[in-house]
């Protein structure tokens, strides 16, 4: 079996890309500067040969030529062409005045011989150059001036070549001037190794920096990524530790919030398992010791054990429902839309007028608009209705109405039953928790619950206050304003403490 390869790692990915745009950068910075100073010294070499032209011409038209410092020449009036009764003497004329400078050296050629060398030691010599000798003859074979490059030997020599010849003189001059390209750009070529050590010294600096710098910038992934391995479904406790404001801390502060949901929401369900399992261990163990119980001679004792066996049988079937709509309600994505107050509260009126053994009045109407899902808002109103009419006294009046107010919308149910205890105001919305045993009769534990899961999707709340006179009166708190309601999100992904009584 293959081994899979092992990633690359961020800080090395990101350190490659750091180096490698800096490392283009330097070289374009590098390259230019080189090319730019390396033209710029060409260009003065090839105008110091350009003059030697000038200077043979100044030494023709009756005038010598000074040396001036590097390489320069200034013609003077004391050397006339008319006294030169040949080539030879001429060529020997204009070595001995025109003086190379540094890095330069001389040559006058008669019939492609060497013939005159500067007795001066300023230069270097070309006198046995034969490939540099070679060259210039051959380039001027038409008679023109040339200048060029030539590989030596001795290195790279940039030169002119100039044919001389003289009225009355059969003999072919050519007087050659040839500089050292090599020492003329050596101070190009040291500048560029100063500058590649300099380069490669910024590059480790930015190596080391960058290695610690992506260390501690990528850090808290670091820290992220061994919380999530140390994350499982029995330990959903471990946070990470945010710092500063940049964009790192503020993911660190999104995965603790995710968490949170995420821990609240196992709770949730272990509580829900927790209450299931306990709600089911009655019912299976009413059943279980009447059938044990049971004669199965007697047919009085088998029709009882059968009336209590599909009895519990129907209450865990109205549980499974209640659990069915309570897990609908909390992770339905809600369809938010304006719901008119005074429409809802009538059809809320219509609806309860049916249900039995109790005086229906509706006895307010609010005006306005929520923003919610309808069907989901009268669920849960028929719900607390359902609910007080469970608990409360046959032949009892029960009010409904609705009212708005700065601080909202109220939908509210007020019965005259035994009322809620204070201390379990809170509880009764949990999950199969009752204020009363005596108010169990009949249900699942799991209606309030169902009513404050869908008051919390539409960003309200429920609260129960007394009825003047005695009794309870349940309330659905509502935000009026669109603008106060939370973007339409998944019930089951906030962290709701649900608490039910039915």
């Amino acid at each position: 079996m293959s081994r899979s390869t092992r990633p690359i790692p961020a800080r090395v990915r990101i350190l490659a890309a750091i180096l490698a745009v800096a490392c283009v950068g330097l070289a374009i910075v590098g390259s230019v500067t080189f090319l730019v100073q390396r033209e710029q010294a060409i260009a003065g070499v090839n105008e110091r040969l350009h003059a030697q032209v000038k200077s043979l011409r100044a030494v023709a038209d009756d005038r010598s030529v000074a040396d001036v410092g590097d390489g320069a020449t200034e013609a003077t009036d004391d050397l006339n062409i008319n006294e030169y009764s040949s080539i030879d003497d001429y060529l020997n004329a204009v070595v001995a005045r025109l003086v190379p400078a540094r890095d330069e050296a001389s040559l006058a050629l008669i019939d492609g011989a060497p013939r005159w060398v500067p007795s001066t030691l300023s230069g270097f010599s070309i006198i046995d150059n034969q490939q540099l000798i070679d060259r210039a003859i051959a380039d001027t074979k038409n008679g023109a001036t040339k200048m060029g490059t030539v590989s030596t030997d001795d290195g790279a020599l940039r030169y002119i070549a100039i044919p001389v010849s003289m009225p009355g003189d059969p003999r072919q001059g050519l007087y050659i001037r040839a500089i050292d390209l090599g020492a003329e750009l050596q101070p190009v070529t040291l500048a560029m190794t100063t500058y590649i050590i300099a380069a490669l010294a910024v590059l480790a600096a930015i190596g080391v920096v960058g290695w610690f710098v992506t260390g501690r910038l990528l850090s808290p992934i670091r820290h992220l990524r061994e919380t999530a391995d140390a994350i499982s479904i029995s330990d959903l406790s471990a946070r990470l530790d945010p710092h500063g404001n940049d964009d790192i801390a503020d993911l660190s502060r999104t995965v603790n919030s995710m968490l949170d949901r995420l821990e609240g929401s196992v709770d949730v369900q272990r509580q829900l398992l927790d209450d299931v399992r306990h709600e089911l261990k009655t019912p299976i163990t009413i059943v279980r010791g009447h059938l044990e119980l049971m004669n199965p001679r007697d047919a009085v004792d088998v029709a009882s054990a059968r009336d209590i066996g599909i009895s519990e049988l129907d209450r865990l079937a109205r549980l499974v429902e209640d659990i069915d709509v309570l897990a609908a309600a909390e992770a339905d994505s809600y369809t938010m839309s304006p719901v008119d107050l005074a429409a809802l509260t009538a059809r809320v009126g219509e609806l309860v007028a049916v249900i039995p053994d109790h005086t229906w009045t509706v006895e307010a109407h609010a005006e306005g608009t929520v923003a919610g899902d309808s069907d989901r808002l009268l669920q849960a109103w028929l719900q607390l209705a359902d609910n007080a009419a469970k608990y409360t006294p046959a032949g009892s009046p029960i009010e409904i109405g609705s009212s708005s107010g700065s601080d909202g919308a109220r939908l509210w149910v007020r019965d005259h039953g035994a009322g809620i205890p204070p201390a379990a105001r809170v509880r009764i919305f949990r999950r199969f928790d009752r204020a009363h045993v005596h108010r169990t009769v009949g249900g699942s534990g799991l209606g309030l619950a169902i009513v404050d899961a869908i008051a919390k999707g539409h960003g309200g709340r429920c609260a129960v206050a007394d009825t003047p006179g005695g009794g309870a009166t349940f309330m659905i708190h509502l935000p009026l304003s669109e603008a106060e309601l939370p973007a339409p999100v998944r019930a089951g992904d906030v962290v709701l403490q649900r608490e039910a009584a039915g």
